[in-house]
């Protein structure tokens, strides 16, 4: 199958009751409240519908592999009908290839790896001792590529796959530059710090209560219903109710920007392709408990409603939602968590904010794996507010709020430029929250 991980699992936790060490303190609460809101029955039903339709997406990406994410030229994305636009939502992930020239993602590779030569001494990163995942912001080119009038246009017709009734649709889909990192992984490294999760708060999807609101179908037992892609609620809801590493805005599709080439097991991104389901499985787990019969463990009707314990898989107050064999069984993440298709410099891919992604334990290439963390960012009342206090927190030299206990002052840095790092003119200067 092209594309599959390695059906071992052991770089990475099995979540289980016992590896978890108990439960944590108060969390009981959260399902004791989805419990007496839509009640057994609903819960019920929801869990069966939702384990079977899983038997069939995991047949399909088990069969075909990393195929099934679309892949798409610039021009054709720009242009996409309303078919393809259906397609890409249902999936939730999909590449957008050539969206600058090959040559300018090679110079940014390039003047990247000059800053961070230059500077060495005082960025910091991941992991600690020989960084390469960077806690930088806001260097030139990380300005450059976010506000590169290409770039800004994927993310504005990324931001138009999601709707609000409420609000002014063409407002909404302006996109916001969220100021995120950058990658250099070098050949030969071993890293299983990012297991299969899901970004955007975890403990919070259940504790907050609009955030709650959002998943009301899959409770209500009509997960067919599910719209990934409603803002009208989502819009409100508190990611991070309990503060973490970038927990505080909706991205509305993260992203990875290649500036250099890389395929399967040379440190690229694993995907689930599914976004509906697997989210509504992941949703429900905590409310359920697995039968004590191992030969019962994929018959959903086997499982147990349990809303009392008040275990969540995976789940912790300040960190995202991670997922398991073990915990997490029907999604059978052994075969369906796939490698993305190769990248190339200029190439881009992007996966819903919802969608659960990891990260290669291995880079066995022959070069440098580097890509520019650039997400599509709605213009939403909450985002705005985060994008206020970036700006706030980019002038004094502070990193952004989302990671602010990360990096340094970067206007000491060697080469940096500020506000003069920014394309686009007006358009780039808007999209980074100057004129907010």
């Amino acid at each position: 199958m092209p594309g599959a991980v390695d059906n071992t699992w052991s770089p990475w936790p099995q979540l289980t009751l016992a590896t978890a060490k108990g439960v944590q303190t108060g969390t009981n609460e959260y399902t004791e409240a989805i419990y007496s809101r839509y009640g057994a029955e609903a819960l019920k039903s929801s869990w069966v519908q939702v384990c079977k339709r899983l038997e069939s997406i995991t047949e399909n990406i088990a069969s075909q592999g990393n195929s099934v994410i679309p892949e798409l030229d610039l021009e054709d994305f720009l242009s996409a009908d309303m078919e393809t636009k259906h397609k890409l939502k249902d999936i939730g992930c999909f590449i957008v290839r050539h969206v600058v020239s090959e040559e300018q993602a090679t110079d940014w590779y390039n003047e990247l790896k000059d800053y961070v030569k230059d500077n060495q001494a005082q960025i910091t990163g991941m992991p600690a001792d020989t960084p390469f995942m960077f806690d930088v912001y806001h260097s030139p080119v990380q300005q450059a590529a976010r506000s590169h009038p290409n770039s800004l246009a994927v993310q504005r017709a990324i931001n138009a796959l999601w709707h609000d009734k409420s609000e002014n649709q063409t407002t909404i889909q302006e996109p916001l530059s969220y100021a995120d990192g950058f990658r250099i992984r070098p050949e030969n490294t071993i890293f299983n710090a990012l297991p299969p999760h899901i970004d955007g708060g975890s403990l919070s999807r259940w504790a907050d209560d609009t955030y709650r609101e959002v998943y009301s179908a899959i409770w209500s037992g009509n997960p067919d219903a599910f719209d990934p892609y409603d803002l009208s609620i989502r819009k409100d809801a508190k990611p991070g109710l309990f503060p973490g590493t970038a927990s505080q805005v909706l991205r509305a599709f993260q992203g990875w920007t290649a500036l250099t080439s890389a395929g399967a097991n040379e440190g690229s991104l694993l995907l689930y392709p599914d976004v509906k389901t697997a989210m509504a499985y992941v949703i429900l787990r905590p409310l359920f408990d697995a039968p004590e019969d191992e030969c019962d463990i994929m018959d959903a009707t086997k499982w147990t409603l349990n809303a009392e314990r008040g275990w969540f898989p995976g789940t912790w107050r300040q960190l995202p939602q991670i997922v398991s064999p073990a915990s997490h069984p029907h999604l059978r993440l052994g075969k369906c968590l796939v490698n993305i298709p190769t990248m190339r410099p200029a190439d881009t891919v992007w996966w819903h904010a919802d969608m659960i992604h990891g990260v290669d334990v291995q880079h066995t290439g022959d070069h440098d794996s580097a890509v520019l963390y650039i997400a599509a960012v709605p213009t939403t009342e909450a985002n705005t507010r985060y994008m206020r206090q970036q700006v706030v927190n980019f002038k004094a030299g502070v990193p952004p709020e989302d990671f602010a206990r990360n990096g340094t002052d970067e206007t000491i840095f060697r080469g940096y430029k500020g506000e003069e790092g920014i394309l686009n003119g007006q358009a780039g200067r808007k999209a980074a929250g100057l004129y907010l």
